[in-house]
């Protein structure tokens, strides 16, 4: 493929397809998904449990590899790569929000923001790491660990890390999955108030219609394909 960057493509897909092994043979996650999204876009990925929504940003993520097809991620083929390529490619170009937040236990919140500027060699990582903790309202928690904040003051700090880089790309796995219905509208504010402002492109993966809604595009995905 040609740079899609060049018109405005920083994700495709090409007949991309997942099998794992099961103990009733081989099993069809995803199935001839053909994809793209644009720069700046937010596309929301929605499905019954076991769809393949994960597995799918995962793959565009160059997380996990597809047993057939190709992925590119802003303009470079996934599957050309080895898994320090997707690595290298996914620290300067991605950042990702979990359910489950992924946050160093042992590291204050400001260390964990700034974690993903030291592995690039960044030498302005606390500085930049304590503006956009002060960005997502937590200037007063800098200091705190992990087990000492509520859960929607982790995903906030997850949010402050995966956009410290300044990322083109940003995944988002359930981020409201694990908040009460109050912490989890004030992450969704964040999360797209900062994408805004960034441009980023946006890949949410959710349960959640009215969170959905709020996306650009909602692609539905049914027994590992593409319905919508």
């Amino acid at each position: 493929m040609q740079d899609r960057k060049l018109d405005g493509i920083v994700l495709r897909t090409q007949g991309l397809g997942k099998q794992v092994s099961s103990p009733e043979g081989q099993l069809t996650i995803l199935d001839d998904v053909d994809l793209e999204i644009r720069a700046g876009e937010s596309v929301a990925l929605v499905g019954p449990s076991g769809a393949g929504k994960t597995t799918l940003l995962a793959l565009l993520a160059g997380l996990d590899q597809p047993s057939r097809g190709q992925v590119w991620l802003c303009g470079e083929d996934l599957t050309t790569l080895d898994e320090d390529g997707r690595a290298r490619l996914r620290g300067r170009r991605v950042g990702f929000v979990f359910q489950s937040f992924h946050l160093v236990p042992s590291l204050t919140a400001l260390e964990n923001v700034m974690l993903p500027l030291e592995l690039a060699g960044r030498a302005d990582a606390a500085v930049r790491a304590r503006e956009v903790l002060d960005a997502v309202g937590l200037t007063s928690r800098l200091s705190h660990y992990p087990k000492q904040l509520s859960g929607g003051e982790k995903q906030r700090v997850a949010i402050a890390r995966a956009f410290v880089t300044r990322p083109e790309v940003l995944f988002a796995d359930e981020p409201t999955g694990n908040l009460d219905t109050a912490s989890g509208e004030r992450v969704a504010d964040l999360l797209f108030g900062l994408n805004r402002q960034a441009r980023t492109t946006l890949v949410l993966v959710t349960h959640e219609r009215d969170l959905a809604r709020r996306c650009d595009r909602v692609i539905e995905i049914v027994a590992g394909r593409l319905v919508t």
